[in-house]
């Protein structure tokens, strides 16, 4: 094991784009809105247009599906002048329920890597989003044996993570984060003094992306895979 973890107790796991692929349907239903509003605005327009929605709705409705299908709907009604059809609005709304009844599809390596790191270290689960989103998706993925605490956050900012850690009864340098978001999942938990490991995922959403800027002189590590994890904690 790497020295500068050797103090580690828990190791907290992001859930979307890092345990189950997330991101991903989010950027088909995009592409299946484009189509539907295509009469009304270019791909690129709606696009950004969604994305302002979802900006101007999340200290409403927070993350997750549901409020993303509030976003489409809304700005199906602006982009039309309020003109759009029942069936365009019943056709938004069953892009959200297609995205809520997807299957979880784990990621290469996950329940191997928990399995493993579970007999040395307490797990715990740390996401954001719709509570009953992630926890249908929790139940499916198999994967509530490893964790010895979940937690579902409306946020991922530093005072999100002390008060987790403090719930959890442990210093900052006693824990690990794994997570695909910069933003989420890694800066907050350098700036409050614990420990982070940053695993991509091949999409990001554009709320979540970071600058060159924010990342400058932060100490994280970047790997590849979670299978990495299982060299790099033992």
């Amino acid at each position: 094991m790497i020295n500068e973890y050797k103090n580690i107790k828990v190791i907290g796991f992001d859930a979307d784009d890092t345990l189950w692929v997330n991101e991903t349907y989010f950027r088909e239903a995009e592409e299946k809105i484009q189509r539907l509003l295509s009469d009304y605005e270019t791909p690129n327009k709606i696009d950004q247009e969604l994305f302002k929605m979802e900006m101007k709705n999340l200290p409403i409705y927070g993350y997750g599906v549901k409020a993303f299908i509030l976003s489409m709907v809304e700005v199906a009604l602006e982009l039309s002048n309020y003109n759009i059809s029942n069936k365009t609005i019943e056709a938004i709304l069953n892009i959200g329920k297609d995205m809520l009844e997807k299957p979880v599809e784990l990621l290469d390596g996950v329940e191997e890597v928990l399995s493993d790191l579970s007999k040395k270290y307490r797990l715990i689960l740390a996401t954001k989003g719709d509570l009953l989103d992630q926890e249908r998706k929790l139940q499916k993925s198999g994967l509530t044996k490893y964790f010895h605490h979940i937690e579902v956050l409306s946020d991922k900012r530093e005072r999100n993570y002390s008060n987790l850690l403090n719930h959890l009864d442990i210093k900052p340098t006693e824990f690990l984060m794994i997570g695909n978001s910069l933003k989420s999942d890694i800066l907050p938990l350098v700036n409050i003094k614990a420990h982070a490991i940053h695993i991509p995922f091949h999409t990001t959403w554009v709320h979540e992306q970071v600058s060159k800027k924010e990342t400058n002189g932060k100490i994280y590590k970047t790997i590849g895979s979670l299978k990495e994890l299982i060299n790099l904690l033992n």
